[in-house]
């Protein structure tokens, strides 16, 4: 009652449009208000008027004086205006000198701090009155003593801002979170200069090139996360963070230089993050410093890492901008000559670049208009060009930076500057043509297939050729727009890739009648849409773009509308020139299913956790995010586009459910049935029956036709399904024409009865292979449901294994050993230990689905056509390869080995990765050596820690050169494993023992002792610390990899806690305290980097990660408190214990301090009540100073027990 009384007379409620409800926010905002005021009525005594519409104006400051004149109504005289005169001048300066004396106690400091903290749209306001005295300082000149006043009401004012706690001086704590990470960057090589401190980022980018996983966020939005967050965290500069982030993504580039040829994404993908992702990511920091410093709002402290631009105002210093700190960083890129050197087949494009500043300068020179000649940059001339060349010309196409950077010293030499004036001019280019009206014959479309579309505008003009055209032009329109331009427009190709996906659901034509789908209208451009795009580089790229749920969207459409048409004689035969139905419908269909893991079961999806945002993705999944971000860009409510939203346009702002499509839908549940459990038979004439009878009738008269049938061949149709034989009056050369639905639908019982004949002896095993290979040739799609069904038999195990003896199955003998001893060399070079495969003497077996289904995908050719089979037939193979008794991965990579002799290296890497999967020893092993490979080890004759930690040495500098084997790094080979391993949880505790163990060890040069005491210098702590800090961030980078986000929250709610509440002294009893305090020190930071890779650092996170931060941060908080309460019994040393609870709060309030406001006030007391009995008040201060409007009380309170 009293609260409410106080504030209906001081009005604080109403003035700062805040709910006042304790004596604490009574008395800051009271105090707020005085000073507010006493500046307010000082400016005006001086005749300083200033406007303040949106911030409070104190109860004091007015600008009608009337109202403050106590003789407004009486009569003046001259002696009498005088002495008021003398009075005004007097108390302006009185009021000044008050003002300085109420800002230089430590607890107004500490009040001005908490509105600074937790309102800072209100202290704002009191930064911009003390901006417009230092822009009107001139009109007061006369008064010298009151500008001297201001200018240390000016540093009292500063303080609040700059301040920082103060930890007991005399703890060993203190001196860790002292030191700072090294800020000097060496600019000789790519291995110095503190790469170490910017491992995720090589981490993240050479985890995005696994082809096997698809990406749902747009890698431009995280990537740019990623950098506001390692700036913090790292307490970078601008200039040193984009400096890291060309390195990292050059050290991608360079690992391709001698790459591992097979079915995965290649240099094209690697050159789409250096050109066209990084670029962006920089565009997006870019502006949002010109967001933050033209916005009058700041964010509460400095969460992020944003300092206010009303802050360096006010100091006077300003602030560099980021785009000249990224001019900084691309100019001192030029010293890293190793990473410069672009792969041969970039080499045209580096010097084309090259090129284009020279015709600038030559130009410039020549006092010439125009920008570029482009007759003038021919790029088999050798200008010299290099990686640095083209990095440059990104940045300056996206206008990052101006061409002004083509005049940097060494950017062009001179002589390729004289050359450029006496070059002839070249061949016109292809797209020039194509702009003038040319049409668009066999050779124009072959120059503009291999080269990239200069500008959007060429794009465009193909996308409405694509969609009006002719027949012959559409489809050449959609395939150039898959080509070059897609691969490498790295300039334009965030909007090829929303052309090509619009392209996916193209609308309805004026001239469509509506007596069947419009879709149909555009057989032609889809078919060479959906081919062009279905390659594996391209496939990548969309999914760097984050388009998968858009793709999905459009994909299901189309197999709805083609899987429903009835195919004619004309059009069923995949043979000929013009798309079949069935063609177009199997592109759409296996397109689709390799956007999610259809051939597991619904629960292995979710028990496996795996992927960055965990389990693997499902169709229902990929829907609801694209129609998360069609509501989210369709809302006028959100002030700004959400981080997650990719910039593309739909054809249809409207939601889109599984239900729409019941055909789709109806398959969709039936292969979650067929994959979950057996198939229930089938009633002699079931319309289903009756389909699958005709399948197999195609399948018998093409074994009659070839001879290869066995005698026992001619029993599979009569007995295999409930007793019906085919009608003797069919043409056995007669395939039947069905919609694709019900052919995909009779497939299962069609598997079951050629698998189930086999089994008995009636069909030869060779009949089968070529049984399933016509039914594909017949209807490619039927591969995805052979793919689930013997899936599905496979993990049932109820099949007998078969000898794959080269007789009745084909036979790996000739090839296995060498495979296995190339497996083990790839594993001990990874400190890891190789299970024997085979013994010698017993036969080598598969499961019979197993056998089955690698015979047939042996007969598949390798040539670009089939580039679709082959990305959905790869990854079922290996996941129903990893199923079966562990030699089974060798014997089926043996078999394709050779079948496909130039993926050799990429089988037997393939093969080594599977040990992972189940094999816990061998995942402990092989962190072990992540760990040891990058961070160093401790030499046990000197106990010293070698210092350079290597990040090439993690994941390598090149993937491998062909035919040389062993030379995989093992990082890069548990970023291709970690997805597969079963048990995901395991590497959660292991990566925490290890980042301990190392921690640890970074401190082996101080004796065991139970002191506290320092035994060696500040350098060598630091070295300690750096070293535990790198040991966590690593840690930290693979725990984010291996199981995202659910293995971020175990982290936080069992793990770490876990870690906590066991005793670890007989395992290390010998260890030092100093030791004990490294790993807690460790720890945190373990808990913090992984936090913040998750979820950013500040306030301005997807709403999806901010509801999940509140809760697990909120979780692990009420851990803490409750040991501090003594409710929970600890199990780690006490020196462990404090060092990690001290120096987690401390990262909490330095980087991370909008966590802080989502931990509920109660449990921030009780953490500032441990801290205090600790006599760390500074720190607890400093934790409640950031707990948001409600802990207001709880600091007042606090701020009274300070020393």
């Amino acid at each position: 009652m009293i609260i409410k009384s106080v504030d209906a007379a001081l009005q604080l409620s109403h003035t700062y449009r805040v709910q006042v409800q304790e004596l604490g926010q009574v008395l800051v905002l009271f105090f707020f208000s005085i000073v507010v005021g006493l500046i307010d009525s000082t400016f005006n005594d001086w005749g300083l008027l200033m406007k303040t519409p949106d911030g409070p104006s104190g109860p004091f400051g007015s600008a009608d004086n009337k109202d403050m004149d106590v003789d407004a109504r009486g009569n003046y005289n001259v002696g009498r205006y005088e002495h008021l005169e003398l009075l005004r001048k007097t108390n302006s300066l009185f009021a000044i000198e008050v003002l300085v004396k109420l800002t230089e106690s430590r607890k107004a400091m500490v009040l001005l701090r908490i509105v600074y903290l937790n309102m800072p749209e209100i202290f704002n306001g009191l930064l911009q009155r003390l901006l417009f005295y230092k822009a009107n300082k001139l009109a007061s000149s006369n008064a010298e003593s009151a500008n001297q006043l201001l200018e240390r009401l000016l540093a009292n004012i500063q303080r609040v801002y700059d301040s920082e706690y103060q930890l007991n001086r005399h703890q060993i704590i203190r001196m860790l979170i002292d030191i700072k990470p090294c800020k000097h960057m060496s600019y000789c090589n790519s291995e110095s200069g503190q790469s170490s401190r910017w491992v995720s980022l090589d981490i993240y980018m050479e985890n995005a090139m696994d082809g096997k996983q698809l990406h749902i966020r747009p890698s431009v939005a995280i990537l740019t996360e990623a950098i506001k967050t390692l700036q913090v965290l790292n307490r970078a500069s601008w200039q040193e963070t984009f400096l890291a982030l060309w390195l990292s993504a050059l050290r991608l580039v360079q690992r391709e230089r001698d790459p591992v040829e097979g079915p995965i994404p290649h240099l094209e993908s690697r050159l789409c993050i250096l050109l066209t992702i990084v670029p962006l990511a920089i565009a997006n920091i870019l502006e949002d410093e010109a967001r933050f410093s033209s916005s009058s709002v700041q964010g509460a402290g400095k969460s992020g890492g944003m300092e206010s631009t009303l802050e360096h105002q006010v100091e006077g210093n300003g602030q560099t901008s980021r785009k000249h700190e990224l001019i900084l960083s691309l100019q001192v890129l030029g010293d890293f000559s190793g990473l410069l050197c672009p792969p041969s087949s970039v080499i045209g494009a580096a010097n084309s670049a090259a090129l284009v500043a020279a015709s600038f300068i030559s130009n410039s020179n020549n006092t010439k208009s125009g920008l570029v000649d482009a007759n003038r940059t021919d790029p088999s001339i050798n200008a010299g060009g290099n990686m640095r060349h083209l990095i440059v010309e990104a940045c300056i196409t996206r206008n990052l930076i101006d061409a002004s950077a083509y005049y940097w010293p060494g950017y062009v030499s001179t002589s390729v500057i004289s050359l450029v004036s006496d070059l002839p001019p070249v061949q016109k280019s292809p797209w020039l043509t194509f702009m003038e009206g040319a049409p668009l014959d066999n050779s124009l479309v072959n120059l503009l297939l291999t080269t990239p579309a200069p500008s959007l505008a060429e794009i465009e003009k193909l996308y409405h050729i694509a969609l009006d055209g002719s027949a012959e032009e559409k489809s050449a329109a959609a395939k150039i727009l898959c080509g070059a331009s897609l691969t490498r427009g790295w300039n334009i190709q965030e909007h090829v890739v929303c052309h090509v996906v619009k392209l996916l659901s193209p609308p309805i034509p004026s001239t469509h009648n509506g007596q069947r789908s419009h879709l149909v209208d555009y057989v032609p451009m889809l078919n060479a849409i959906l081919f062009g795009v279905s390659t594996i580089d391209n496939v990548q790229m969309l999914s760097l773009h984050g388009v998968i749920p858009e793709v999905a969207a459009s994909l299901m459409p189309l197999c709805e509308v083609y899987g429903s048409l009835v195919p004619t004689s004309t059009n069923i035969s995949n043979s000929s020139d013009e798309p079949s139905i069935y063609m177009v419908f199997s592109n759409a269909f296996l397109f689709l299913l390799r956007l999610w893991k259809f051939y597991r079961p619904p629960l292995d999806q979710w028990l496996s956790g795996g992927g960055a945002f965990g389990g693997g993705l499902t169709l229902e999944y990929l829907l609801l995010l694209r129609n998360s971000r069609i509501a989210s860009h369709n809302s006028a409510a959100s002030n700004e586009i959400n981080s997650d939203s990719v910039q593309f346009q739909s054809t249809s702002d409207k939601p889109v459910y599984i239900d729409f499509y019941p055909k789709l839908r109806a398959w969709y549940c039936q292969n979650k049935s067929c994959v979950a459990s057996t198939l229930s038979g089938l009633c002699n004439g079931n319309p289903v029956h009756q389909v699958a009878n005709k399948i197999l009738n195609m399948i018998y008269s093409k074994m009659t036709k070839t001879g290869t049938s066995s005698g026992n061949s001619s029993t599979l149709s009569s007995n295999s399904l409930c007793g019906s034989t085919s009608s003797g009056g069919e043409d056995p050369q007669q395939r039947p024409m069905l919609p694709a639905w019900e052919v995909l639908e009779a497939i299962p019982f069609v598997l079951e009865a050629v698998l189930t004949a086999c089994a008995h002896g009636k069909l030869s095993s060779r009949d089968l292979t070529t049984g399933l290979r016509d039914l594909i040739d017949f209807f490619p799609a039927s591969i995805g449901a052979i793919i689930s069904y013997f899936a599905a038999e496979i993990t049932r195990g109820t099949w007998k294994p078969v000898p794959m003896n080269g007789t009745d199955w084909p036979s790996p003998a000739a090839v296995l050993p060498y495979i296995e001893a190339e497996m083990k060399e790839i594993l001990s070079v990874a400190g890891v230990d190789f299970p024997s495969c085979s013994s010698g003497l017993s036969p080598v077996m598969l499961p019979l689905p197993m056998a089955a289904l690698v015979s047939l995908t042996i007969t598949f050719k390798l040539n670009k056509g089939l580039d679709h089979i082959h990305a959905v037939v790869g990854p079922a193979l290996e996941n129903c390869a990893s199923g079966c008794p562990w030699p089974s991965v060798p014997i089926i990579g043996s078999l394709w080995s050779q079948k496909v002799r130039r993926w050799h290296d990429y089988i037997v890497v393939s093969c080594a990765r599977s040990v992972f999967r189940q094999n816990k020893e061998a995942v402990a092993q092989l962190l072990r050596s992540c760990f040891s490979s990058f961070l160093g080890s401790v030499n046990a004759s000197t106990s010293l820690l070698t210092y350079q930690s290597s990040v090439c040495g993690l994941l390598g500098s090149t993937i491998g050169v062909p035919g040389v084997i062993g030379s995989l790094a093992p990082g890069f080979l548990y970023l291709r494993s970690c997805q597969t391993i079963q048990d995901i949880q395991y590497v959660n505790g292991l990566i925490t023992s290890l980042v301990g163990e190392h921690a640890r060890e970074s401190t082996a040069r101080w004796p065991s002792s139970k002191s506290s005491r320092l035994k060696s210098s500040q350098a060598s702590l630091s070295l300690a610390a750096t070293k535990a800090r790198e040991a966590a961030m690593l840690g930290a980078s693979l725990v984010c990899v291996s199981g995202g986000m659910n293995l971020v929250q175990e982290l936080y709610m069992e793990t770490i806690p876990t870690w906590l509440l066991s005793s670890r002294d007989a395992k290390h009893g010998g260890v030092s305290v100093v030791s004990r305090i490294v790993e807690g020190y460790a720890m945190a930071y373990l808990l913090i980097f992984t936090g913040s890779y998750a979820w950013g650092v500040g306030a301005r996170s997807p709403a999806w990660a901010l509801s999940r931060r509140a809760h697990i941060v909120g979780a692990h908080m009420d851990f803490l408190a409750g040991v501090l309460e003594g409710n929970i019994s600890l199990g780690c040393h006490p020196a462990t214990w404090k060092a990690y609870v001290s120096c987690l709060v401390h990262l909490v309030v330095s980087f991370t301090p909008a966590w802080i406001q989502e931990v509920r006030v109660e449990t921030l007391k009780k953490l500032a009540s441990g801290l205090r009995g600790w006599h760390e008040c500074e720190l607890a201060l400093s934790l409640l100073e950031r707990g948001g409007v409600a802990a207001i009380g709880s600091v007042v309170e606090l701020v009274n027990v300070i020393n």
